[in-house]
């Protein structure tokens, strides 16, 4: 079965860009132009994901993040907020209510879809729930304490390098591509190139030391971690 995909803007141009786009990818989708009848979509069909723009008529993308989050039906739903680019308190908003992620416009339709992967993904390997702790070998993370570790001791990395490893520890053994890397670890609207995925975990595998090795690169595919390695 198809996963169902609901995207709300009040522009018919954009829900038909992503609805093309979610489609090409493999994804049912339902579509609403306005906060009301993405509420009333969701709380019926319950998708597996929703995209949501903020502002919207009659009900904004945030009222309906927090009505969402706030019912038991479809709390574990996870949401994407579309926000313009100058809308930092939208943003700030957007996460204090639940939101998953935030795409700034005007957008790439393959960030997009990249994104959507990269949230189902999320969810599935934890089940909609986030371990405290990810341990593999002698590497381990303490996502509550944001720290590092390797064979007990804590090692002093930065906040792109812990979300990297995060990345990289919450799939095991999965090879991820560096725009994969990119769209699961910077910002949305980020000027940033690929290659530079490649100088942040060629830092992070010096500081980890032994457990550097563990960050394999899978030529002219990306990165993973070996869960067997040492």
């Amino acid at each position: 079965m198809k996963q169902r995909i609901l995207i709300a803007d009040d522009e018919p141009d954009v829900l038909k860009l992503l609805e093309a786009r979610l489609v090409g990818a493999g994804y049912e989708v339902i579509k609403a132009s306005d906060g009301v009848k993405a509420l009333g979509r969701i709380k019926k069909e319950v998708p597996t994901l929703a995209i949501l723009d903020v502002m919207m008529p009659g009900m904004s993308g945030l009222e309906v993040c927090r009505s969402l989050k706030g019912d038991a039906q479809t709390a574990r739903i996870p949401i994407m907020l579309l926000t313009a680019r100058q809308d930092e308190i939208d943003r700030v908003l957007g996460f204090e209510f639940g939101a998953d992620d935030y795409v700034v416009k005007p957008f790439s339709p393959r960030e997009v879809v990249l994104r959507v992967k990269a949230l189902l993904r999320r969810q599935a390997v934890s089940g909609g729930a986030v371990e405290p702790v990810i341990k593999v070998g002698e590497l381990t993370i303490d996502r509550m304490g944001l720290r590092v570790l390797v064979n007990g001791e804590v090692v002093e990395v930065t906040r792109t390098e812990f979300r990297l490893l995060v990345t990289l520890m919450e799939s095991v053994g999965r090879v991820h591509s560096r725009e994969e890397l990119l769209v699961a670890v910077w910002p949305s609207g980020s000027e940033i190139e690929v290659r530079t995925v490649d100088t942040h975990l060629r830092r992070l595998r010096e500081k980890l030391g032994v457990a550097g090795q563990r960050i394999e690169t899978i030529r002219g595919f990306g990165y993973r971690i070996d869960g067997v390695a040492g």
